[in-house]
């Protein structure tokens, strides 16, 4: 998912800075490759954030023997605890106890003498353990303990040096705010910083993953999601569009939608790698129609992923048999069904998955019913917006076939789509059904729009039947 220019920055990048690797590909990823080596790098979040777990996945993947590396408290969270906890998670491994991740207590000594006492530790530690990596949890706790900010300030100073001098990568995790970066010292020696998040939602929380600074490096800008899970963080990297969309090539070839009469009024169906929106009101006959195109896919060999939100799987496997085919039967023939609650749906991780998808470069044809969970789900429009864009220029470069569905809240009237806008301007192609305010009980279907080829404008009939939408 990185893009060209990132990824032969992050190339770069790997061969000339030695990387510390997260334990997490994504991490990695966004980071460029990962933390460089001898970096003295700052984790900052509030309470809960996933910082702790983040710090120790990274210790378990480079205990591989050799140097140890170093876990020291200060005065935030017990030292049983942090044992305790991590030991729920796949990454940890007993075996590397001891010798090869090391666990120390600070917070007496911290408590009797103040940050002197980190100051000596981490001397003795670096000299006569020469560690491959230090984390210490909570590195803001030094603040409570200091007489003054001059203090703060010496302290902070001589820690950099120290460091500095030896071939050892340090981790300073804390509860910092943005305020903090402007006034507290380790801001300003700090090589690396990375923000976790935690975004409260009416039904749950929503956790990001942004790099506010690595220098000298290349690295993925923006918000990451994220969720913490028995593997640890599950991290979806912020989805770009592609390098260079001034080098797509248009097809020509046409694309059957399956559906009795469209394809007429359509010039001869949809153009290969084009977007096409179906906008209607409920009941309009959207996901058939929607259905049709993706069975039409299957039938003629074509690999075929539909995204759905709507219809859980049992809802949508009898929508198939309705129109009489056999949905393990596609399934096995090359449909893929990928469904996700729209209660739970997190925007990151289903656009990370769908692109996943169509990165094998298999997948001809894919749906998405509907776009309007997707903007539901989305805490931010503009995000929403850059997913979206990202994905169709995606979908364009890789020759896939897409139909998006959209439930409008009006009728047909042949204005514009109002506040649908955002969503059709970035399709190629514009469908609208609706009910006919002529005739009660009929529908209508209209091509608004069709990018690059002729189409009929006129407002047609059609009805719902035994095999689906028959264009009248």
């Amino acid at each position: 998912m990185i893009d060209g220019r990132l990824a032969d920055a992050a190339a770069d990048g790997e061969e000339s800075f030695p990387r510390i690797k997260t334990g997490n590909p994504q991490a990695d990823e966004i980071l460029g490759g990962g933390f460089p080596c001898n970096s003295i790098n700052i984790l900052m979040g509030q309470p809960g954030t996933g910082k702790t777990i983040f710090a120790q996945q990274l210790l378990f993947h480079n205990a591989t023997g050799g140097r140890p590396l170093l876990f020291v408290t200060t005065l935030s969270e017990p030292m049983h605890k942090v044992v305790s906890y991590v030991q729920r998670f796949d990454f940890f491994n007993p075996g590397r106890i001891g010798d090869d991740i090391q666990y120390e207590d600070l917070g007496a000594a911290l408590s009797e003498r103040g940050p002197i006492a980190l100051s000596d530790w981490l001397s003795h530690a670096i000299k006569t353990r020469s560690p491959k990596v230090v984390v210490i949890d909570s590195f803001r706790a030094i603040h409570d303990l200091a007489i003054s900010a001059d203090e703060t300030r010496r302290f902070i100073s001589n820690i950099a040096g120290l460091l500095s001098a030896y071939d050892v990568t340090t981790f300073l995790l804390g509860e910092y705010t943005q305020d903090d970066i402007r006034t507290f010292p380790e801001f300003a020696v700090a090589d690396a910083i990375v923000e976790l998040a935690r975004q409260p939602r009416s039904s749950r929380d929503e956790r990001f993953l942004r790099v506010l600074k690595l220098r000298g490096s290349a690295y993925r800008e923006g918000q990451h999601a994220f969720r913490i899970t028995a593997s640890g963080l599950e991290l979806y990297p912020r989805l770009v569009a592609p390098r260079e969309p001034e080098k797509y090539v248009s097809s020509v070839d046409r694309i059957s939608t399956g559906v009795h009469g469209l394809d007429d009024i359509l010039g001869g169906g949809l153009l290969a790698g084009s977007t096409t929106l179906v906008v209607g009101m409920a009941g309009s006959g959207k996901t058939t129609l929607a259905l049709q195109f993706a069975l039409e896919g299957v039938r003629r060999g074509e690999q075929t992923l539909y995204v759905n939100f709507q219809e859980n799987p049992a809802q949508l496997r009898r929508a198939i048999g309705n129109l009489g085919e056999d949905p393990d039967a596609l399934q096995r023939k090359g449909l893929r069904l990928l469904y996700a609650s729209p209660v739970e749906l997190q925007i990151d991780s289903i656009v990370v998955e769908i692109f996943d998808a169509i990165k094998s470069g298999t997948i001809r044809r894919l749906v998405i019913d509907a776009v309007g969970d997707l903007g539901a789900a989305a805490s931010d429009s503009q995000r929403l917006h850059d997913y979206l864009y990202s994905l169709i220029q995606h979908f364009a470069a890789r020759g896939v076939t897409t139909v998006l569905t959209l439930e409008s809240g009006e009728g047909f009237t042949g204005s514009t789509l109002a506040h649908d806008e955002r969503f059709s301007y970035m399709s190629d192609n514009l469908i609208y059904l609706a009910w006919s305010p002529l005739k009660v009980g009929h529908r209508t279907i209209r091509v608004v729009k069709m990018r690059g080829s002729a189409h009929e404008r006129d407002i047609r009939g059609f009805e719902i039947g035994a095999e689906g939408v028959r264009v009248l």
